[in-house]
């Protein structure tokens, strides 16, 4: 992505809407790099790069969970809060489906669907978050507060390493 016209997604039309301050951060996207690579190609800790992961629970139930770049999600545990019996990650078809976004560009504002957030409490702690702004090789920077503010997540602890 040039670091010209950014994109303006149904994410970054939320954000604006809800007067939302962030930051642009365009950056060369790598098929299945994730977090790393974002991390990498911002030069920032990829513990403040939050990824968004689509779940859903066992009876096909939809919901997001925000992630620290370098940690995984204990579904087991993830269940445990919701009082579901499992979760697991949606297939990449189901993803898009729910959000409108295509893997690797999904952002938890501005979903096609309205699910259910939850968020890794110990990301509240941070200054600055980056966090994907709905397209492949683009996040937004922004405090962890104004994502509170907008999507009102559950805040959990199923992070592990």
């Amino acid at each position: 992505m040039s670091k010209g016209k950014m994109p303006i997604t149904p994410a970054v039309r939320l954000l604006r809407s809800e007067k939302v301050v962030f930051s642009d951060h365009p950056y060369s996207y790598e098929e299945k790099g994730g977090t790393t690579v974002s991390a990498r190609e911002l030069g920032v800790d990829e513990h403040c790069v939050i990824k968004t992961l689509v779940m859903e629970d066992e009876a096909g139930n939809p919901l997001i969970i925000l992630m620290h770049g370098d940690r995984q999600v204990s579904t087991k545990e993830l269940a445990r809060h919701i009082n579901a019996k499992q979760v697991s990650p949606s297939s990449p078809e189901m993803a898009h489906k729910h959000t409108g976004y295509q893997v690797g560009g999904t952002s938890p504002f501005g979903t096609r669907r309205q699910m259910p957030v939850y968020m890794e409490e110990t990301i509240a702690e941070f200054e600055q978050i980056f966090i994907n702004g709905g397209k492949r090789g683009y996040l937004v920077g922004m405090s962890p507060r104004e994502l509170i503010r907008v999507l009102k997540p559950v805040l959990v602890k199923v992070g592990i390493r």
